[in-house]
């Protein structure tokens, strides 16, 4: 397993809806040593999106910061909903004083 194969199960838990195992993904890719990059937080944050998680989409955001990898405006973008669903408008504006 690599990145490339660990971003398309994240990608594909983003599009069927299953933020939970996107999540357990993501912490496996960290048990396994396996690089984390912004396409695999970006899934990883819109799959909280879409499941309407905006606390773990706003930890995946600290935790891309914390490892020292790049946001993009995907990533951004998918975290500013998740607040905005979450009704958390504080820390939506806070990514744009970052």
């Amino acid at each position: 397993r690599n990145t490339i194969t660990y971003n398309a199960a994240v990608s594909a838990c983003e599009t069927g809806g299953q933020w939970v195992r996107a999540l357990q993904l993501l912490h496996e890719m960290e048990d396994s040593c396996v690089e984390r990059n912004t396409v695999t937080y970006s899934a990883a944050v819109s799959a909280c999106e879409n499941g309407e998680q905006w606390a773990q989409a706003w930890q995946l955001i600290r935790e891309m910061a914390h490892s020292r990898v790049e946001r993009d405006a995907i990533t951004c973008s998918a975290a500013v909903s998740a607040c905005r669903k979450g009704g958390q408008w504080v820390q939506a504006l806070q990514l744009f004083r970052e």
